[in-house]
């Protein structure tokens, strides 16, 4: 695996981490069992949690909390974009991801809008990568109305894609 798919891979677990952090960060954590989705979220990452503990406290589990393992399939399942920057070689990279449905697509790139209303308009990278069932495919499975998961690199204000996932 080359430099970018090891980049793509961090991104999109820190992305993930990302948006499981994001909501919880105005509130002050009161015990340590508090902090377990950032800690679960940070281990995703590589950060070691050791002195946090990363399991619900007791008062938390009659609660009805989550535990770690749940957050983290809640995590990979529920990102629906983001960026982050990481340390390549020789120069820090802007990782970006998406999940959504392609809005318009052309033979210079194509549009994804997530869920949330955010949409991002990406060029085709090099290299390309594209996905479907574990498979390598053409851009000829690149449809209007695919559902597809998207990851990149930012260079200014353009975003150009090098891994593309589409859903069955």
């Amino acid at each position: 695996m080359n430099r970018s798919g090891k980049a793509l891979i961090v991104a999109a677990a820190l992305t993930a981490a990302l948006a499981g952090c994001g909501a919880a960060a105005t509130e002050s954590p009161s015990s340590p069992g508090d902090v377990a989705t950032e800690a679960v979220a940070l281990q995703a990452v590589g950060f070691t949690t050791d002195d946090v503990d990363a399991s619900p406290s007791p008062a938390a589990k009659d609660k009805g909390d989550v535990r770690p393992r749940v957050v983290r399939k809640l995590l990979r399942r529920n990102a629906l974009h983001g960026e982050v920057t990481v340390q390549a070689k020789d120069a820090t990279k802007t990782v970006v991801v998406q999940r959504g449905k392609i809005t318009a697509v052309d033979d210079k790139g194509l549009t994804v809008e997530s869920t949330d209303g955010f949409k991002l308009t990406w060029a085709y990278g090099d290299p390309l990568r594209i996905v479907q069932q574990r498979k390598a495919v053409d851009r000829t499975a690149l449809k209007t109305g695919a559902e597809i998961g998207i990851g990149g690199v930012q260079n200014g204000e353009a975003t150009a894609a090098r891994l593309i996932v589409v859903k069955k």
